[in-house]
């Protein structure tokens, strides 16, 4: 009789290449999966009851902004009770690294929004990875492309030089060279809404050389998302590279109804050899910086400098005249300023929670001066969450095998510092929302699909050939869960919630990290740094 560190035994397994559970028993050791088989005759140090409950691989969350939170929150409670076991961090061109000596400051002020909680200091992307914490889940790091812009350039309005552009490539190969799994890119927000897709495909044919892959938050995702994604199949088309839109969306009412034919936009690319996937996230409301709403021009890398063109009269009888012709920058026409809700508020934490229309009421004010008003006194460091995408098109991009699941989420907690404001509840719920709502209530997907998209087509898509699936050889990276009990509970305004199901168990690297729903304390993740640095 063979020996084993953990047998579990009489679960549904799930593989996440799509195919039925079959009742059968995994053994693990040293981490790895060392058998898989119905009624194995092994011992093990424990042994793990899993009758009644699905046995699948890890979560793959392939879309993620943890890098934000994980200093603070290194146990990354929110995801790993979710099932995640791997997250994928830089997205959106937004990397907490490097930064150039005396530019930490300038990093710091441009994700205050996002990370208002993070210390910034001067290093490269060597030394990030160098100190980045040990961890419970796995990390998979991306360069952002905004930050090396910022570093070489600021918010500057125009496109690079060639020496600008040379400056950029060089950081890129010193992150790709310690090990950046991709390049990131936030096309939607300056500064990376300022570049050519030369500049784009010039930074993306450096990755390829360098084995890495290319994330793009699209460029427009509303009125212009079309040839936002005709840009991103070019730069996979000219460099070489595998590409994966994230977030994918068709964002503001007049933009409704059309998933259908983004999708069968990406087949049409993949059909002429193009290397293209897509993730999405299961909600109508997007969370975004209140600053990225507003026309790029106000944007600036000096705070007390985007301060005063917001106080500027002239320049919000500018602002209202541009949404009212073209909806909000990235996100389109919306029904109203109710859409917006205050998620994150640093300097103005009372507010969260309430919508900027409401606000404005209450000041008697119009809810474009209220914006204006509401980033000054927050030092323009608001996020909001912004109601903007079709119910309808969400299904349909859930019920194709080929778009993959990503929360846009960092790992937070119902305690701590991570657990202020009033983040996206996908934060806590993207997982148990797949399998609890869509596919166990609606019925709109079976189990194996919902896990499939959750794994195995998420490792295809990041070319993973050790984890995503439950195969001998593999990483044991394992969610064990009760489908019946399995649910998403955060919601929007209170979203600090942990899913339901009591016997939720979940190993990463093979040791036992969410024990009954509860977290061991282990850390015993991995930074899944590119596999030939």
């Amino acid at each position: 009789m063979s020996k084993a560190d953990i047998l579990i035994q009489g679960g549904q397994v799930i593989d996440g290449t799509g195919s039925p559970a079959i009742e059968t028993d995994i053994a693990i050791t040293n981490g790895k999966i060392v058998a898989i088989g119905p009624k194995l005759a092994t011992e093990a140090g424990r042994v793990i009851d899993a009758r009644n409950m699905v046995v699948s691989p890890g979560f793959i969350d392939i879309k993620t902004h943890s890098d934000w939170t994980v200093p603070l929150n290194p146990q990354g409670h929110s995801k790993l009770r979710q099932g995640v076991t791997t997250e994928v961090i830089g997205h959106c061109g937004y990397s907490c690294a490097p930064a150039l000596p005396g530019k930490a400051g300038i990093l710091r002020d441009y994700l205050s929004p996002s990370a208002p909680w993070l210390t910034f200091i001067d290093q490269s992307f060597h030394d990030y990875l160098g100190t980045f914490p040990k961890t419970s889940g796995n990390f998979v790091p991306l360069v952002g492309h905004n930050t090396l812009r910022l570093m070489v350039m600021g918010l500057a309005d125009r496109h690079a030089t060639d020496d600008e552009v040379n400056e950029m490539i060089a950081l890129a190969q010193e992150a790709f060279d310690a090990g950046a799994f991709g390049l990131s890119t936030g096309l939607f927000t300056p500064p990376g809404a300022f570049a050519a897709t030369e500049e784009i495909v010039a930074l993306a044919k450096i990755a390829k050389g360098r084995g890495g892959r290319y994330f793009t938050h699209l460029r427009d995702e509303a009125n212009e998302v079309f040839a936002a994604l005709d840009e991103a199949i070019r730069v996979g088309d000219e460099s070489g590279i595998h590409v994966q839109v994230v977030h994918m969306k068709l964002s503001g009412l007049d933009n409704w109804g059309r998933a259908s034919e983004m999708l069968d936009r990406i087949e049409a690319a993949r059909a002429r050899g193009i290397a293209i996937d897509c993730d999405q996230y299961p909600y109508t409301a997007a969370s975004n910086p209140l600053k990225n709403l507003l026309p790029r021009w106000v944007q600036s890398d000096k705070i007390d400098e985007m301060k005063a063109r917001l106080a500027s009269p002239e320049n919000r009888a500018r602002i209202k005249q541009e949404i009212a012709t073209h909806g909000l920058n990235n996100f389109g026409r919306i029904k109203d300023w109710d859409a917006i809700r205050i998620s994150v508020s640093p300097h103005q934490g009372q507010y969260a929670g309430r919508t900027m229309l409401d606000i404005a009421n209450e000041r008697g004010i119009d809810p474009v001066d209220c914006a204006c008003d509401y980033l000054i006194a927050d030092q323009c460091a608001t996020r909001v969450l912004v109601d903007s995408i079709s119910e309808d098109d969400i299904q349909t991009m859930i019920k194709s095998p080929d778009v993959c699941v990503g929360s846009d989420g960092n790992c937070v907690a119902t305690h701590g510092i991570t657990g202020q404001g009033r983040p996206h509840p996908r934060f806590y719920g993207t997982f148990p929302r797949i399998i609890g709502h869509y596919s166990q209530e609606l019925h709109l997907i079976d189990l194996p699909l919902a896990i499939h998209k959750m794994t195995g087509a998420s490792a295809k898509a990041l070319g993973f050939t050790d984890r995503g699936l439950l195969k001998t050889g593999y990483a044991a990276d394992i969610t064990l869960f009760d489908p019946a009990e399995f649910r998403e509970r955060a919601t929007y305004q209170d979203p600090h919630q942990y899913p339901a199901g009591d016997s939720t168990t979940v190993l990463v690297n093979g040791t036992v990290t969410i024990d009954h729903a509860e977290h061991t304390g282990a850390l015993a993740g991995d930074l899944l740094k590119r596999a030939s640095a």
